[in-house]
């Protein structure tokens, strides 16, 4: 008996290890196709990819698993025909959720959104419902450290259009148009970049309470399991 717990007891951590290993794959997938939409196929050319593909390598990212995502993202799969899809709505608590996909099965995607938002207690929307409340920004999440000044430099020298400093993180943001630029010199600079993204980003955060916070993360998580999102923003402070 002891010996069979004992295998339970590893089977359950491989499990949880699998499990911890496969959501770094996926969040891997989705940072390397949101880079190839937003600057190319093309690493030498493109920083955020670049960034991108080393950070899927960091977690032992099979290369096979790499290409099929910028193959994928590029529209290069034989045979398959992928569609950008915005989805709209309003999760727990009134807060405005975002729903970037790719798919190539438009049907299933939507069916799938709408029932994540139905579980939570939200609503889908129609286009236009709360995109207004969100502007495309480009957002660079970069470690502090002691080259702090050296960055904030060659951030705002390179066209940085804010930066909120935080206790553990620097947040720089762009306008999309310059973000390949200030990517580009803060990897030069020698900071640890964290993330690195065009996105969405809430003009306005609305305060909720512990419980609905959960609710809303509990949305978000459903929808990022779905293989066809990703992105998914929201405004909940």
């Amino acid at each position: 008996m002891a010996g069979h717990n004992k295998w339970s007891k590893v089977k359950h951590i491989k499990a949880k290890e699998d499990a911890k290993k496969g959501k770094l794959f996926t969040k891997a997938v989705r940072d390397i196709m949101t880079a190839v939409r937003d600057g190319g196929p093309n690493p030498d050319t493109n920083a955020a990819l670049r960034l991108a593909i080393e950070r899927a390598r960091a977690v032992s990212m099979p290369q096979d698993n790499i290409k099929r995502a910028i193959d994928k993202a590029s529209g290069n799969l034989p045979g398959v025909k992928f569609e950008e899809i915005t989805y709209e709505g309003y999760g727990p608590g009134g807060v405005a959720v975002m729903v970037e996909c790719l798919t190539d099965n438009k049907n299933r995607t939507v069916a799938s959104v709408r029932h994540a938002f139905s579980k939570s207690g939200g609503s889908l929307g129609t286009s236009g419902s709360v995109s207004w409340m969100f502007d495309k920004k480009g957002v660079i999440t970069v470690e502090r450290s002691d080259r702090d000044e050296d960055v904030l430099e060659a951030a705002m020298e390179a066209g940085a259009s804010d930066i909120i400093e935080y206790d553990e993180v620097l947040v720089i943001e762009t306008e999309p148009a310059d973000f390949g630029t200030v990517l580009e010199a803060v990897e030069k600079s020698g900071a640890n970049i964290l993330e690195s993204s065009v996105g969405l980003v809430a003009n306005n955060e609305i305060e909720v309470d512990e419980e609905t916070a959960a609710k809303v993360e509990r949305l978000i998580d459903t929808l990022e399991e779905d293989d066809d999102v990703q992105n998914v923003y929201h405004n909940m402070k």
